[in-house]
């Protein structure tokens, strides 16, 4: 069930949006490892806690289990990647107590922690892969006149040159992709996808946050999205094109699920660096990351503000993470990111009044500066930073900006120019849309949601769900669509992942910024959002708006 916050990076408002008018086969994926997938939450001792406990590196490990263990706490796991422990411990005091401990960088609360999370090593002798079928027909859908996102980053005319790889892995880390919509279907890896979540009903203090678990030990299947919002980011990258419904940026590659992001839309730091190190290590060539890491709105390493322990979370937050994306680049992975919705410039960010957003009722006003906080991933390294335009290429009047953060532009929508048929419309759960009341139990779609706009087409596969979303969270699927297509191009046999394809995401990104569509600033800019730069590079669009039919010419440089 979703909260009232926007779920990651689209604008709340647009969940069920306003009012609107009525290939070829390619090569098997590569082989994947085989990982156990999780069924239920560790126990955790009555009176006790769990916590993320990050240490100054692998040297530091024994002595830091020996005084943590000596102060009550109990390793329940790792995630050597990072040099991150997950303990549970009495909690009054501990974060302030374990960051004493030598060799300790630093300790973050956790919410519940579950088997879900896990990451088991990934063994480096490929075993038999539980993968899509073979890739279907490469022209476009039905329903793709809608998608002028498609048309605007031209994936519609690069389809004939380049529809995808299916030896390309998307990762998508978000709250999940549902595998039972037929233009999911073809092209998740319901084998390599991970679910790192357990669904937390309500949160300390009673209020709802995810809702009543969908199935026994709320540990959802990997191809279970109980929020919508990853389906939706899913279906924009690679929705099959299978003459029904719509068809996505690259869609011949493969999808894999990574789920980090609660029902509810929340995205907390052990799941998600937990995705980032298996995505990493499982071969993904890309992730796409819609969200931002909470409780923080900006985690800020030393802000007066704060109290003590909340110090000591932030920066944590803030190192994890950054070991997290430097691992995940480090193997290979193109990492994507949206920059928010609050029309902020990211390098002068405004007072932040939401955090922390969990639990419920705790938030306060704090200020924050651009020199010691961060919105993360998305100002991480190596992440390439989307801003989202509407249709006729403006910036949304919601998109984050700021010439050090952007890197790119693609459309997210801007219903508040021209109504939900401005908006992106991709695939979405039909649970999701029952429990909203836009789908009735019959699958019918319902006044409501016709009035929302959303879609429903039936074929030989039964029936998807469709509906329009908008948000910097639509928009960097743009951009991790064509960096698929580019690796699908450009990339080689990857040694380390046999049948798998690899590319420098370095290269990568190269192709994707000197290929971009300029677009300078406006001659009139909202008064609220100044735009500072030049045709080539400014705060809106960074070096443009990404463009699949340039990225798939020469490679830049």
């Amino acid at each position: 069930m979703k909260s009232p916050r926007a779920v990651g990076w689209a604008v709340s408002a647009a969940l069920v949006a306003v009012a609107t008018v009525g290939g070829t086969s390619l090569a098997p994926a590569p082989a994947a490892p085989v990982v156990p997938q999780a069924t239920v939450a560790d126990a955790v001792p009555a009176g006790h806690a769990t916590f993320t406990v990050l240490l100054d590196g692998p040297s530091a490990r024994d002595g830091a289990v020996a005084a943590i263990e000596a102060a009550g706490g109990h390793l329940l796991r790792e995630t050597p990647a990072v040099s991150a422990l997950v303990v549970d411990a009495p909690p009054a005091g501990f974060v302030e107590r374990v960051s004493a401990i030598e060799g300790v960088f630093g300790a973050v609360r956790a919410q519940v922690v579950g088997k879900a999370q896990s990451v088991p090593a990934v063994p480096s002798a490929p075993a038999a892969l539980t993968g899509p079928a073979a890739a279907g027909p490469t022209g476009l859908d039905p329903l793709d006149t809608r998608l002028w996102g498609l048309s605007m980053v031209r994936a519609d005319a690069a389809r004939a040159v380049q529809p995808g790889d299916r030896r390309v892995l998307v990762g998508i880390l978000d709250t999940g992709v549902d595998g039972s919509n037929p233009d999911i279907a073809p092209n998740l890896d319901v084998g390599l996808s991970r679910n790192f979540v357990t669904d937390i009903p309500a949160d300390p203090t009673g209020a709802e946050l995810d809702g009543p678990c969908e199935v026994a030990g709320c540990v959802d299947p990997p191809d279970h999205d109980g929020g919508g919002h990853g389906t939706h980011v899913a279906g924009t990258i690679a929705a099959a094109a299978n003459g029904s419904g719509v068809s996505g940026v690259a869609p011949n590659v493969t999808l894999v699920n990574i789920r980090a992001g609660q029902d509810a839309g929340l995205f907390f730091l052990q799941p998600v660096i937990d995705a980032l190190t298996y995505g990493a290590d499982a071969g993904l060539d890309v992730i796409n990351m819609s969200f931002y890491v909470d409780p923080w709105r900006y985690n800020c390493i030393d802000n007066p503000a704060d109290p003590p322990a909340a110090r000591i979370e932030q920066r944590t937050t803030v190192e994890a993470m950054n070991r997290a994306l430097e691992y995940a680049h480090a193997k290979g992975v193109t990492l994507v990111g949206s920059l928010g919705n609050e029309n902020e410039d990211l390098g002068r960010p405004r007072q932040d009044t939401s955090s922390p957003n969990y639990p419920a009722g705790t938030e306060y006003a704090r200020p924050v500066d651009n020199a010691t906080c961060s919105d993360l991933p998305v100002e991480g390294p190596h992440v390439i930073g989307v801003s989202a335009v509407g249709p006729r290429g403006e910036k949304a009047e919601y998109s984050n900006y700021g010439v050090e953060q952007v890197t790119l532009a693609a459309p997210g929508g801007n219903s508040g120019i021209g109504g939900a048929e401005d908006m992106i419309l991709s695939t979405y759960p039909k649970s999701v849309l029952q429990q909203d009341g836009d789908v009735d139990a019959a699958g019918e779609i319902t006044q409501k949601g016709a009035a929302s706009g959303v879609q429903r087409v039936c074929g030989a596969n039964g029936c998807g769900y469709y509906a329009y979303l908008q948000g910097t969270s639509m928009a960097a699927p743009h951009v991790a669509g064509v960096a698929a297509l580019v690796v699908s191009k450009f990339g080689v046999p990857d040694p380390a992942h046999p049948g798998g394809l690899t590319m420098d995401p370095a290269a990568v990104e190269r192709a994707l910024t000197g290929s971009a569509r300029k677009a300078a600033c406006p001659v009139t800019p909202a008064p609220t959002a100044p735009c500072e730069g030049s045709p080539s590079f400014n705060g809106y669009y960074g070096n443009g708006v990404v463009d699949a039919v340039a990225a798939l010419g020469p490679p830049a440089g």
